[in-house]
C-alpha cells in the first residue's frame, strides 16, 4: 500500500503487516512499489518480510508505482489553464504502459468544456466532469486507479469527494503564481469506491513527463484515433507528419482526427526523434 524509510506496509486479508524486502531484491536491482502483489512471512519475534514480488503488468518511474489499470487526468477548464500538449503526452504515456486514460474536468461551471470534448471525440476516451461522482466511482470499482494533473486542478478534493473519509490535503491555487503547490508527500494507496486510488505528488504531470520516455517508433500507436489509419499509409517508414500518401494526415484535412491533436503528435515526435539513444 506503500514504501517509507524501507518499511513496506502490505495489505493482506489478515490486516496490514510492515515488512521489510529481502535483501536479495538488492542484488537484483529490483524495489517493491505501492501496486506491487507480493508474496510475504509474518513472523512472531521478527521482523516480516517481502519474499517475492509477482509480474507486474506495468510498472512507472515516478511516482514508482506498478500494475495501475486507469489514469484520470483531471483538468481544469479554467486556472490553472490546460495545455493540449501536456495533456496528450500524458495520455501516449498511459497507452504506453498499458493504462487507461481517462478525462476529467474540473471547474466546468467557470468556463466551457464543448471544445476539449471536440478534441477527444475521435480517441474514445472516457470523459466526464467532475461532479459525475457515479461514473467516476462506477470506473474505480476493482480497479487501481490514480490522478493527475497540474497541481491546483482538484485532484486530491476530488478524491476527498469520492471519499470524505481520507480527508487529503489540499492547496489552494497561488495568486503569484497561478498554480497550486503539492500537497501530497508519498505514494500511498487507499480503498477509494471499492477500489483502489493512488494519490501522490508524483502524479504531477512534471514528474510523469520527465520520466517517461516514448520511442519515435511507438508514438503513433499511443494515439487510439491513428490505430485503424496506420495501415492505409502509403509507405511502411511513414512518420504521419505531412508524408505524401499519408492516410493519417488524410484523416485530419477530413476532420476525422483533431488538428490539435495532430499537431501534439508532430511536436512528440520530433522530440523522440532529436532523443539520444542513451537516453530511451
Amino acid at each position: 500500500m506503500k514504501g517509507i524509510g524501507g518499511f513496506y506496509y502490505v495489505e493482506t486479508a489478515a490486516g496490514l503487516f510492515e515488512c521489510k524486502a529481502k535483501g536479495r531484491f538488492r542484488k537484483e536491482k529490483l524495489t517493491p512499489l505501492a501496486g506491487d502483489l507480493v508474496l510475504i512471512t509474518v513472523r512472531n519475534d521478527q521482523e516480516n518480510t517481502i519474499d517475492e514480488i509477482l509480474p507486474r503488468k506495468n510498472a512507472l518511474k515516478r511516482p514508482p508505482v506498478a500494475n495501475v489499470d486507469r489514469l484520470f487526468l483531471v483538468i481544469s477548464s479554467i486556472q490553472p489553464l490546460p495545455r493540449p500538449l501536456v495533456i496528450d503526452k500524458l495520455t501516449c504515456i498511459a497507452e504506453k504502459n498499458g493504462i487507461e486514460p481517462v478525462l476529467i474536468f474540473s471547474k466546468t461551471d467557470l468556463a466551457p468544456i464543448d471544445e476539449w470534448k471536440s478534441i477527444y471525440a475521435s480517441t474514445g476516451y472516457t470523459m466526464l466532469e467532475n461532479t459525475f461522482l457515479d461514473e467516476i466511482r462506477s470506473l474505480i470499482r476493482g480497479k487501481v486507479c490514480a490522478f493527475t494533473g497540474n497541481s491546483g486542478v482538484g485532484k486530491s478534493t476530488l478524491i476527498n469527494t469520492l471519499d470524505p473519509s481520507l480527508s487529503l490535503a489540499t492547496n489552494a491555487i497561488s495568486e503569484k503564481l497561478g498554480r497550486g503547490r503539492h500537497t501530497t508527500r508519498q505514494a500511498e494507496i487507499f480503498h477509494v469506491a471499492d477500489g483502489l486510488v493512488i494519490d501522490t505528488a508524483g502524479f504531477s504531470s512534471l514528474d510523469l513527463l520527465q520520466t517517461e520516455v516514448i520511442r519515435k517508433e511507438d508514438l503513433a500507436c499511443c494515439f487510439p484515433e491513428f490505430r485503424d489509419y496506420l495501415p492505409d499509409c502509403r509507405f511502411t517508414t511513414c512518420a504521419h507528419i505531412c508524408e505524401k500518401g499519408c492516410a493519417v494526415c488524410a484523416a485530419v484535412e477530413r476532420g476525422e482526427i483533431s488538428q490539435s491533436r495532430h499537431k501534439s503528435y508532430c511536436t512528440l515526435y520530433e522530440e523522440a526523434k532529436a532523443r539520444k539513444p542513451w537516453e530511451l
